[in-house]
């Protein structure tokens, strides 16, 4: 399959506040380029970090460092960080330059090169036809990014038109309901950590636990 098949999501798309990016993630797919493969794979969870305004927002209070200067470039850009110093974390830039609102993809669907998948997280799968056998390869935000391989070297890539690491069309399908709670581990953020931030397709087994 080459990147044709795919319908790239245009600038305008993420051109929004981080809420509403969140919930029109939901269904849409990540597509990651390695050598001459198109990895797939569906959005099925996000967190939304509201800047300026947001005590769980690396950028809270307009905070401009050379990490988070990433999120103030504008909707469709890439911003990729390092927690516990070994889990890489994919943010998706919301709303306009200047405005660093962001959503976290927390979670994704595998669609196809699931072999390569397991190779990269290295873990034991005991049946690939089974859905919740696969659910750990890809159902917190640092497992897809090892999974995809995605890391540092992406942070600023454009989502829209860039190579390597890009955002698909794509739906919810038939039956399937958008739900939301809190943000997860941000106890820090004191009554923010309250905010119903959290977007996920209810009842889809790849949603983080």
């Amino acid at each position: 399959m080459t990147d044709k098949a795919f319908r790239r999501l245009p600038k305008t798309f993420f051109q929004t506040d981080g809420i509403t990016l969140a919930r029109h993630l939901l269904g849409k797919h990540l597509i990651r380029q390695v050598g001459n493969d198109y990895w797939q794979a569906r959005i099925v969870e996000t967190e939304a970090y509201m800047g300026a305004v947001d005590r769980a927002s690396h950028a809270y209070g307009n905070r401009r460092t050379p990490r988070t200067e990433t999120m103030f470039a504008g909707g469709g850009t890439a911003y990729v960080y390092l927690i516990y110093g070994m889990y890489h974390c994919l943010n998706v830039v919301a709303s306009s330059e200047g405005i660093p609102e962001a959503v976290l993809i927390r979670a994704v669907e595998p669609i196809d090169h699931v072999d390569a998948l397991i190779d990269r997280r290295q873990i034991a799968i005991k049946s690939k036809e089974n859905p919740n056998a696969l659910k750990q390869l890809t159902n917190g935000p640092g497992k897809l990014c090892m999974a995809y391989d995605i890391d540092r070297t992406m942070d600023g890539c454009d989502l829209a038109a860039g190579e390597g690491l890009y955002i698909a069309d794509g739906s919810l399908s038939q039956g399937e309901r958008i739900a939301e709670s809190p943000r997860i581990n941000i106890d820090y953020a004191g009554e923010d950590k309250h905010n119903p931030w959290r977007f996920f397709i209810k009842n889809n087994i790849f949603v983080s636990k």
